[in-house]
């Protein structure tokens, strides 16, 4: 039983007759408390051209503050919207990213510049394994990961395959071992034996290609923090 309860930031509210609670349009949204409105689509232009917080904010004349709020808020909904199946010929890869406590006072390390390289060459303890998922038709999901071992792999990778998909990897034993317990047809790429594609079809070029564009774009930023990579993650799939 809802009822217009006036106005706040050129916003209609509404009260409820049963709890008297009041709200508004965005109210249990991303977008909720958050003021300049008429400065929202302006500032979303600027993350489509993949601007940094600060230069978002002076092309908008808002506080370095408010443009990192306004991106992690305009950020929550592509960071959580993927497909929930694919279909036909899949691929299945991982890409790497350092990992980054930028922004925080305490580290369990050492500090390094921003954008850095690790100290190890290869995959160490220091890289943060992302799982992509891409089919022929275009959509793409992607996971963080804690490792590449089956147990981390599979419970991300299962839930986005169709039982009558084919799936196409490198030759990384994990997916052989995945794919035989789903009982998913597998075609692996022997990637290291310099195979690259198998009877004209089989391949993971783009998935593979889809790494690199991810990897040119998040150049720019000098280093994402860890804790904020699903949200860039998402935001380069929405722009993708």
């Amino acid at each position: 039983e809802l009822y217009r309860w006036g106005k706040v930031s050129e916003l209609q509210r509404y009260r409820c007759r049963q709890c008297n609670r009041t709200f508004n349009a965005l109210t249990g949204t991303p977008l909720a408390r958050l003021r300049h409105k008429d400065k929202w689509f302006e500032y979303e232009q600027t993350m489509i051209q993949g601007f940094s917080i600060r230069k978002s904010a002076d092309s908008c004349g808002i506080a370095s503050n408010t443009s990192f709020k306004w991106r992690h808020r305009f950020l929550q909904m592509p960071a959580t919207r993927q497909p929930d199946k694919m279909n036909g010929i899949v691929e299945a890869d991982e890409t790497y990213f350092l990992e980054s406590f930028k922004g925080q006072r305490r580290l369990p390390r050492s500090a390094r510049k921003r954008g850095g390289k690790a100290v190890k060459k290869g995959t160490s303890k220091e890289q943060v394994p992302v799982l992509v998922v891409r089919d022929r038709h275009g959509e793409t999901a992607n996971c963080i990961l804690h490792g590449t071992s089956t147990q981390q792999i599979e419970p991300a990778l299962i839930p986005l395959l169709n039982k009558d998909v084919i799936l196409c990897t490198d030759g990384l034993p994990t997916y052989k071992q995945i794919a035989r317990q789903a009982n998913i047809v597998h075609r692996p790429v022997n990637i290291a034996a310099g195979q690259r594609v198998i009877n004209n079809i089989y391949h993971i070029q783009n998935v593979n290609a889809y790494d690199s564009r991810l990897k040119q774009w998040m150049k720019k930023f000098h280093g994402v923090a860890t804790r904020y990579l699903g949200s860039y993650l998402g935001w380069h799939r929405m722009i993708d």
